[in-house]
């Protein structure tokens, strides 16, 4: 199991480093506590452009960021048209995705992506060029995105298991207001509140295992 670490500085590749490509929405909030439990209990470091600050263009940021992480995983299940007075379909997680793919294929490089969808075989329609890859499908369940994260990061010898990530998903949920507060954020979609709450995973996982 990979070591936990800090945040690594920019363009220097760190092997416990995961892009975290997903919707910010309201909604999709329990899944969004749930991948950054997962990646704690893996020893993984939760990384995503939540953290990006104004200055550089945030194009050639994202770019950089996806470069500093071994690992990225692209959340693809809202593809579907917002609820908006004009309806519009969100192109931001599958364009980070392509560029995951396109640094996946840098001479030299050791990127590995991981695609993750709620619904079985829709991958296929909503992104064909897809076609071979086989997405990790979570349903909208909390227990689904533990699930394909311990199919997407199996190895040998002992492994996290759903159940001791779920001990730690009730415990973050439950201090997410208290969280909010202490940070100032109005929603968990905030840089000081997504690395407070990577934090405040690991404290959680570190008491239950004790």
């Amino acid at each position: 199991m990979p070591a936990k670490a800090k945040n690594p500085a920019p363009n220097q590749v760190h092997p416990g480093a995961v892009f975290l490509n997903i919707p910010y929405d309201k909604d999709f909030e329990p899944l969004y506590l749930a991948y950054i439990v997962g990646l704690v209990h893996w020893g993984l470091v939760p990384r995503a452009t939540l953290e990006i600050s104004g200055g550089t263009r945030r194009l050639d940021k994202i770019h950089s960021l996806i470069r500093s992480c071994r690992y990225s995983i692209h959340d693809l299940s809202r593809v579907e048209l917002d609820g908006t007075v004009q309806p519009t379909p969100r192109f931001n997680m599958p364009f980070e995705l392509g560029m995951a793919v396109a640094w996946e294929l840098a001479p030299e490089n050791s990127h590995t992506w991981f695609v993750f969808e709620a619904v079985q075989y829709r991958l296929l329609r909503s992104l064909s060029d897809l076609n071979g890859t086989d997405p990790y499908i979570h349903g909208n369940e909390v227990i689904g995105v533990f699930g394909g994260l311990c199919n997407a990061f199996i190895r040998p010898g002992a492994q996290p298991t759903p159940e001791q990530m779920m001990r730690t998903y009730i415990a973050i949920s439950f201090a997410l207001p208290e969280i909010l507060k202490e940070t100032g954020a109005v929603s968990p979609y905030e840089a000081r509140a997504f690395q407070t709450l990577v934090f405040a995973a690991r404290a959680a996982m570190d008491h239950h295992q004790q």
